[in-house]
């Protein structure tokens, strides 16, 4: 078995079976013949006498050879008493107090059995709208995600995967400005990605300059109509801010859907990649291209006929995974067995490109990537032909739009999913995404260091007798070899990285597999720091263009917890220049500052805000209560800490979104009041005084005054630090990976 010991340290962390007391009772072999056996085993529902072992034996060399691997918790949960084998799950959220909290239960089900969720909250009505059952007034989507976001952080996965959610809103949904900045915080709804479900007419009417209307999810009406422009430009802006919202298009996502009959696609997974009916599961695995590829004279070509060998075998053990999983809600099991969705995909693309010398960012490459797929796609059809003959067609065949003439087993065939770990454990590149880093340094024992080098870049520039620990140190340096000019150009032109890579031609791949994919493709297309939110709109507008689903991006170094590595490992207390950081430090106090002071009503009285600003921006926030009484203390420290919080560089706009909406009895009690609490009345304040000044010119919408850091402190980097390990992670398919320990964002 060709396990690297780095993919053995991930399995060992996360996979294999631990005792009550933590301690692993199961060797990686036994995890395959564990898994192996569990899946073969269906094969007896079909034919009584199925020679189970053989399919055992077979579907065993297919995974210890590295050449497929099924997702995550088939691994973890197989031949477990667990039994949850799927990843992924859509759920609807329809527009009633029952129907959201048990979609909530729902969740917490898939959570603790190892899955994740996506919701559409479009369904949901308006923010402000009247409830009529109750006569109070509805508080719209985002206040219910943030719910859900609450659920999710306390749930954690059957102790081996966290919760991962997709929330998606209509971009004709009349709070979708809202949702676009429910995100601009990176401490918000945490455990969500977002995307904005676009439509076909309204990316015309951005094209065209033209409006588009919102419509009321409840009465159907028409309430609104905006400039799309200014919508999609919101969107591209919060996007360029901090890589959310994603995108992805209803309408195309439709036009596949297999069974139109059995309602709209609303919704997909965490990732973006599989779009899914309510209550469908699928389950994904990835084959591994490189194991594909044959040497003859030196060179590397693809071995078409071991490929479709391996299709074939990998359909077949992902058709078997329907039957024996255990699925976490009997809707679930009966809508999944109706459309037989599985989602066969690759990893390894790019390692394969630079076996053949062939660059990423190619026309030859994209040439190549739609052949492939469309080749994996169509072998994935002839076997779930074949497996219909045998077991019978999908039950709902005959309702769907595939061609009646060759019935099917399995509704869809491929989706190109994120292969983080897996890719780890295979020791290949991850999904369909370049090479993120040629070189690491990993911390071992004893505080020493390791230089992990890309297998196939070692041995070019051993075979050219041009490897060195200096050059290696120097490409962790720079993170790529680009600028390297003492390399050979045709090097160079080959072994590109991320962020080498054009945004465009990270379109173009994502494309030209989209071409010959069933579902979707998961795919991060990464910029650079100094990229334009005008850059950001071209690509959005490409990827609508070049028949894509949906597009997440995300731009170097926005998010402000980034660090860069720059060759030297952090280690506690350590910045990356190696002088010792420390906490932040506020700015001091200005001597001279002007405000306002502002009488607000309160459940209990009069609150008087004082709301003081200098140049940089607002600095302190005093509050005192009316003779009526109130709670000054309270007042007191919210308003302290409003003041330093501000004058150490946090978002005005975070602290706004923290204060705003919490909700005080007294308040409650007595109606006609314009806030909900003392803090809610200091955060309307300081968003009046901030407003004023932004149309006065004098500020930039929710900019923040610099932070004083206590040291220096390099935060213009490509990724930020796994939070179990430390190591750097990865903004690839459409989520973020450590290669170090295996931890996903996403899983």
């Amino acid at each position: 078995m060709g396990v690297s010991e780095n993919a053995r340290l991930v399995l060992e962390k996360r996979y294999l079976i631990r005792d009550a007391e933590g301690n692993t009772v199961e060797t990686v072999d036994g995890m395959f013949q564990r898994v192996a056996g569990a899946i073969a085993s269906a094969d007896l529902l079909h034919d009584k006498n199925a020679d189970v072992e053989q399919t055992k034996k077979t579907f065993y060399d297919l995974m210890t050879n590295l050449e497929f691997l099924p997702n995550s918790p088939t691994l973890m949960n197989a031949g477990r008493p667990l039994g949850q084998l799927s990843a992924c799950f859509v759920l609807p959220v329809e527009d009633s107090m029952d129907a959201i909290f048990e979609a909530i239960k729902q969740a917490a089900l898939i959570h603790k059995s190892g899955g994740g969720t996506g919701f559409s909250f479009s369904r949901l009505r308006q923010k402000g709208s009247t409830v009529n059952s109750t006569g109070g007034v509805a508080s719209g989507p985002i206040s219910f995600m943030k719910v859900f976001n609450m659920a999710t952080e306390a749930v954690k996965q059957g102790g081996t995967r966290r919760g991962a959610n997709m929330g998606i809103l209509r971009v004709d949904h009349p709070d979708i400005l809202e949702f676009i900045d429910c995100k601009s915080s990176n401490a918000e709804i945490t455990n969500f990605n977002i995307s904005v479900g676009l439509t076909e007419a309204f990316m015309n009417a951005v094209e065209t300059g033209g409006d588009y209307e919102l419509v009321d999810p409840h009465t159907r009406q028409v309430v609104k109509k905006l400039r799309a422009r200014d919508v999609f430009d919101r969107i591209v802006d919060a996007a360029w801010r901090n890589g959310e919202p994603g995108i992805i298009f209803l309408d195309r996502l439709n036009r596949d859907n297999i069974v139109p009959s059995q309602g709209e696609i609303e919704s997909t997974n965490p990732c973006g990649e599989q779009p899914l009916l309510p209550y469908e599961s699928c389950n994904l695995g990835s084959i591994n291209l490189t194991r594909m590829l044959k040497e003859q004279g030196g060179t590397y070509a693809f071995e078409w006929e071991k490929l479709e060998r391996t299709v074939k075998l990998a359909v077949h053990f992902l058709d078997n995974v329907i039957d024996v999983n255990k699925y976490p809600l009997d809707s679930i099991d009966f809508v999944t067995k109706q459309t037989r969705k599985i989602g066969l995909g690759v990893m390894g693309w790019a390692d394969s490109l630079l076996l053949m010398g062939i660059p990423y960012n190619s026309d030859e490459a994209v040439t190549l990537g739609e052949k492939v797929m469309k080749f994996i796609t169509a072998c994935g059809r002839e076997e779930s032909a074949a497996l219909a003959v045998q077991r019978g067609a999908f039950p709902l065949f005959e309702e769907s739009i595939l061609p009646q003439e060759t019935p099917q087993r399995n509704g869809t065939i491929t989706t190109i999913a994120p292969t983080g770990t897996l890719s780890i454990i295979a020791g290949c590149s991850s999904g369909v995404e370049p090479v993120f880093g040629y070189v690491y340094i990993r911390n071992i024992m004893d505080g020493m260091e390791m230089v992990e080098v890309n297998p196939i870049l070692r041995a070019e520039l051993e075979k050219r007798g041009l490897y060195s620990d200096e050059l290696m140190k120097r490409i962790v340096k720079e993170g790529t070899i680009a600028h390297i000019e003492e390399l050979p150009e045709d090097l160079r032109r080959v072994f590109v990285s991320a962020h080498d890579i054009s945004p465009e031609d990270h379109i173009c791949m994502q494309a030209a597999f989209q071409r010959g994919t069933d579902n979707a493709v998961s795919k991060t297309v990464n910029f650079c720091h100094d990229a334009t939110r005008k850059e950001v709109a071209e690509v959005y507008s490409l990827a609508f263009h070049l028949g894509c689903k949906g597009v997440t991006i995300y731009r170097d170094g926005s998010r402000s917890e980034q660090v860069l590595n720059i060759g030297k490992v952090k280690k506690d207390g350590e910045a990356e220049s190696g002088e010792p950081s420390g906490p932040i430090v506020p700015r001091p106090r200005p001597d001279l500052v002007q405000g306002i002071t502002e009488r607000v009503q309160i459940g209990c009285g009069n609150l008087y805000i004082t709301v003081n600003y200098d140049d940089k921006g607002i600095c302190e926030v005093f509050t005192n209560t009316g003779k009526a009484g109130g709670c000054p203390s309270q007042s007191e420290a919210t308003a302290r800490l409003v003041s330093i919080s501000l004058r150490s560089g946090i978002d005005v706009k975070t602290i706004i979104n923290q204060l705003r909406g919490i909700r005080c009895p007294s308040t409650i009690r007595q109606p006609g009041l314009k806030c909900t609490s003392c803090p809610d009345a200091i955060a309307r304040v300081i968003e009046k005084v901030w407003k004023q000044q932004v149309e006065l010119g004098n500020w930039k919408e929710f900019a923040a005054p610099a932070p004083q850091p206590r040291g220096k402190v390099d935060i213009a980097g490509r990724m930020h630090f796994c939070p179990e390990c430390g190591e750097k992670l990865e903004h690839e398919g459409g989520c973020v990976t450590c290669r170090q320990c295996g931890y996903s964002h996403c899983s």
